[in-house]
């Protein structure tokens, strides 16, 4: 059984772990980074600023990923006798969301789910809406064993996760920062559009990441 914090009125439709098993995640990565790079080249390479309503502040610049083809997935993180334990890393990524008022939060319940992790889980609960499940929980497996990723809270399009390792140094940031944006949730990629060596540099050390899906 997994613990898991969400709104059990709101399940959708569950995937089958084989589908998960079926995602080959170096090779479909490949491919999504070759078409998302296809598409938002002409952005990257063009400094100027896109037009926004009168009174806001213009969008920064984004150079996009430092990759013309696939890098590789970012490497593990090795298990030290100092990383919190998933229960600590959990709890804090909780007192986290309930400081800041997270909208949603209030509606949620701790459910089991009968999974043997936290990935399965999420695709048995079939949430979040909006997100490519089979891909974003085979990203999710590959968290797990790489950076001691464990899912926490998913509400609305919202997902939340816990980290025991993050990376701590900053290229493997960089690779770890173009799995998030190619999970293809909508805070990452446009919602604000933060330049990728902002959302890279971020990363390093952070014990909590969350994604949104409209």
């Amino acid at each position: 059984m997994v613990p898991l914090l969400c709104r059990p009125d709101s399940m959708g439709r569950p995937v089958s772990l084989d589908h998960i098993d079926a995602v080959r995640l170096d090779d479909v990565l490949a491919t999504d980074f070759a078409e998302y790079r296809r598409r938002r080249l002409p952005f990257w390479a063009d400094p100027t600023p896109a037009p926004v309503p009168e009174g806001i502040e213009p969008w920064p610049h984004d150079p996009g990923p430092p990759f013309e083809q696939w890098p590789g997935l970012a490497p593990q993180v090795p298990i030290t006798s100092t990383d919190p334990t998933p229960g600590e890393a959990a709890s804090s990524l909780l007192a986290g969301l309930i400081e800041t008022g997270r909208f949603g939060l209030e509606e949620c319940h701790l459910v089991l789910v009968p999974a043997h992790r936290g990935s399965d889980a999420l695709a048995l609960t079939g949430r979040p809406a909006g997100a490519p499940l089979p891909l974003l929980c085979a990203l999710l497996r590959s968290w797990e064993h790489r950076f001691g990723a464990q899912v926490v809270a998913v509400f609305g399009g919202e997902l939340h996760v816990s980290v025991t390792r993050p990376p701590v140094e900053a290229e493997h940031a960089d690779l770890l920062a173009l799995e998030h944006v190619l999970s293809t949730a909508n805070n990452i990629v446009d919602d604000p559009p933060t330049p990728f060596p902002e959302y890279a540099t971020g990363l390093v050390g952070r014990a909590a990441w969350s994604f949104w899906w409209d």
